[in-house]
């Protein structure tokens, strides 16, 4: 066995010459870092540790028989502009690395509904381990709750991904997650996909409730866990300025399933050929700037006596795969109206995408498929994401409908 050996480079800014502490060379990394590496007993093998000062980033590496790893490290980081580059060309050079801890680690709890996706988000990423809650009830129907290895937390990253599909199954979930940040738990986030009192946000008459602020200050009121304030992830909520009714003691990030439309419709085989319609101009406000690269058509609701009717306000359909896009659909009503309006300026075909497809009951069945190309009769496609997961379950393998996972999204939303 080789004699233990060690090396150390310390630099404190950007673009700073460091002397290695083995020889006469140097190096110039452009971050602030401290590399520092050490033979182990076990031949050709180095451990190493890369730190930030902040989030230690520990590898090993395996030289090829016959090299000075060490010789090999130095020549591969005078080489390179940054430590992950360094790294890539430790590689390069016959070194296999190895990252044990590249980022946090999150427990990730759930409830009953969103289990499936909670389950595909934790499939995205090594750092993500799913935890169990016992969800039982009393005699009188009120939840009686159970988190199984509760000290076994303490010190982690936490997450808990909820629904609040109805005001049933709210309460035992804001027992939980009243509870969690309380179990001395590095940070809390909390992943509510679907915000669902956001239509509600503002009154118009004396006596009206605006029920998203008070969804918005109960979210506001979860005790702080160890790591501070907790984080809110949601996506495509219903008015931008909902964002404001929300308190000091909770951080807001609002996400968009957007780009997985966009993803998606790079996929069509006519993908050079769509349209984006918004059915009125508060969908336009909402979404026209993460689409603005498509034709835009945009559509308005007036008011004829004692109906209200879609008309075209901007746009050409006419030979064009058309989507229409909107954060959220209940009866359709709207969708529908659109579709024929589309249709009958000459669109070839409609789809329809929307964020949370709530679907009251079962008003999906009211879309049906275009059985390839029949507009007026039907869509092409219709895209919903799973931030509703009830919905997920009644529509699966029914055309015309489609369901876009916002599992990856989240995962990387829960690894910030």
């Amino acid at each position: 066995m080789a004699a233990n050996r060690s090396l150390l480079f310390l630099f404190k800014s950007p673009n700073t010459r460091v002397e290695s502490s083995r020889s006469s060379s140097s190096v110039i990394l452009s971050r602030t870092y401290a590399i520092g590496c050490s033979k182990t007993k076990i031949k050709n093998r180095i451990a190493c540790e890369i730190k930030n000062f902040e989030n230690p980033y520990p590898w090993t590496i395996e030289s090829v028989p016959g090299t000075d790893p060490f010789s090999s490290i130095q020549n591969s980081a005078s080489t390179s502009s940054s430590v992950p580059m360094a790294a890539a060309s430790v590689a390069a050079a016959g070194l296999e690395l190895t990252s044990k801890s590249d980022a946090k680690k999150i427990c990730l709890f759930f409830c009953a509904e969103t289990k499936i996706l909670a389950e595909k988000i934790a499939a995205e990423s090594d750092g993500i381990e799913l935890r169990n809650i016992s969800w039982r009830k009393f005699e009188d129907g009120f939840p009686n709750i159970f988190i199984p290895n509760a000290q076994g937390i303490r010190g982690h990253h936490v997450a808990f991904l909820a629904s609040f599909s109805s005001p049933t199954v709210i309460f035992e979930q804001l027992s939980v997650i009243y509870a969690l940040p309380k179990l001395f738990i590095s940070s809390f986030t909390l992943v509510l996909p679907f915000f669902p009192t956001g239509t509600f946000e503002r009154m118009e008459d004396e006596g009206d409730v605006a029920t998203a602020f008070t969804l918005a200050r109960i979210l506001s009121n979860i005790p702080i866990s160890r790591g501070g304030p907790t984080s809110l992830v949601t996506f495509d909520i219903h008015a931008l300025q909902e964002r404001f009714y929300f308190g000091d003691n909770i951080l807001p990030c609002f996400e968009s399933g957007i780009p997985l439309l966009k993803n998606r419709l790079q996929q069509l085989p006519d993908s050079d050929n769509v349209a984006i319609a918004f059915p009125d101009d508060g969908a336009w406000k909402r979404f026209h700037k993460q689409l603005q690269h498509f034709p835009t058509i945009v559509c308005a609701k007036v008011r004829e006596g004692e109906q209200r009717i879609v008309r075209l306000k901007e746009g050409d359909p006419k030979g064009r795969h058309v989507v229409i896009v909107d954060d959220l659909v209940q009866s359709g009503g709207t969708l529908i109206e659109c579709q024929k309006v589309l249709a009958a300026h000459g669109a070839a075909k409609i789809s329809a995408y929307v964020t949370h497809g709530i679907f009251p009951n079962r008003s999906w069945q009211r879309f049906k498929h275009d059985n390839g190309g029949n507009p007026e009769n039907g869509l092409t496609y219709f895209w919903i994401t799973d931030s509703c997961p009830l919905t997920v379950k009644e529509v699966a393998n029914k055309a015309p409908f489609e369901v876009l996972s916002l599992a990856g999204s989240i995962a990387a939303a829960l690894r910030i």
